[in-house]
C-alpha cells in the first residue's frame, strides 16, 4: 500500500477544444506532458465517489462552505479483478487550498475496509495513519458507492517546477449504478462534446505568463465540480432519491412530514 499527500491551490475553467488547441502550443514552452501522456496522447481516469442515502456529501459541499471534503476511489486503468491495487483517497478543501491523502489497497480490501472497519495490510508507519484517518471518516459518515466518472486527461507539468500542473479532462461519463471500473451501456455524457474542463494546480503564485496568457484569451476561473453538476441536473431533473426515517428509524416518504 502506498500513500500520497497533496497541498495545492487549484482553478478550474471550461474551454473548447479550438481554445485549447490556440493555447497548447504557448504552454508547452513552459510546460512538458505527463508522463502518463503517451505519445501525447490523453489517458482515462476512472473515479467512484461515496455519498450518504441523502446525498449528504455533496449536498453540503455545494452549498460553497469554507471547508469540504470527499470521499472517493481511483484507479488509473480499467481494473476488476479483487487482486487489482488502486487507491482510496480523501480530498479536502478550505478556504480555496486543496488537500488530497490516499492509500493504496486491493479491490478485495475495499469492501470489508468500507463496512467492518478492517485495515488493508501494510507494514507503512505512514499508510498505516492514513488508513485509520480513512477508516475514522467511514466510521462516522454512512456513506457508500454514489456516482461513478470517467474521463479522458491530458496532463502538464512545470518544467522548473514539477508541483505546476494544468490537466485538460474530456469525454465526462458518469452514472450512478453499476459501480466497477470501465464502460457501460449505463454511462451519461456530463458535459457537450468538444468541452473540456481546464484545472490550474499550483502551490504557490500563478507565474506571470499564464496569467498574461489566461487574460488574452479571456479565460476566467470559475467553481465546477463533475460530481457537483451531476447532482445539480439530477436535482434540477427530479431524478435523484432519497432514504426517509421518522424518529424511530423506519422509513417514510415526504407525506409524512406534512404531518409532522
Amino acid at each position: 500500500m502506498a500513500i500520497a499527500t497533496f497541498k495545492r491551490y487549484e482553478k478550474k475553467y471550461l474551454i473548447t477544444k479550438e481554445k485549447l488547441d490556440e493555447i497548447l502550443p504557448v504552454l508547452l514552452e513552459y510546460m512538458e506532458l505527463d508522463p502518463f501522456c503517451i505519445g501525447g496522447n490523453e489517458y482515462r481516469i476512472y473515479s467512484i465517489y461515496y455519498d450518504t442515502d441523502n446525498h449528504d456529501v455533496i449536498r453540503q459541499n455545494s452549498s460553497k462552505p469554507v471547508y469540504k471534503e470527499k470521499m472517493r476511489l481511483r484507479s488509473y486503468y480499467d481494473k476488476k479483478d479483487p487482486e487489482d491495487k488502486i487507491f482510496m483517497e480523501i480530498k479536502k478543501k478550505s478556504e480555496g487550498q486543496g488537500n488530497k491523502r490516499r492509500i493504496k489497497l486491493k479491490i478485495k480490501e475495499i469492501e470489508p475496509f468500507v463496512n467492518e472497519g478492517i485495515l488493508p495490510e501494510t507494514n507503512d508507519y505512514l499508510s498505516q495513519q492514513v488508513a485509520k484517518e480513512l477508516a475514522y471518516y467511514f466510521k462516522i459518515n454512512k456513506v457508500h458507492p454514489a456516482l461513478y466518472v470517467q474521463y479522458d486527461r491530458l496532463a502538464l507539468f512545470g518544467k522548473e517546477d514539477k508541483n505546476f500542473r494544468m490537466t485538460f479532462d474530456r469525454n465526462v461519463r458518469v452514472r450512478r449504478k453499476n459501480f466497477v471500473f470501465g464502460e457501460s451501456e449505463d454511462d451519461e455524457l456530463l458535459l457537450p462534446g468538444g468541452e473540456y474542463i481546464m484545472e490550474i494546480k499550483i502551490l504557490g503564485a500563478m507565474p506571470l505568463w499564464l496569467t498574461t496568457l489566461l487574460s488574452e484569451n479571456e479565460l476566467f476561473s470559475r467553481g465546477f465540480s463533475k460530481y457537483g453538476t451531476k447532482y445539480k441536473q439530477d436535482s434540477k431533473n427530479h431524478a435523484l432519491e432519497y432514504k426517509l426515517e421518522d424518529e424511530d428509524g423506519n422509513e417514510v416518504d415526504f407525506d409524512y412530514f406534512e404531518n409532522v
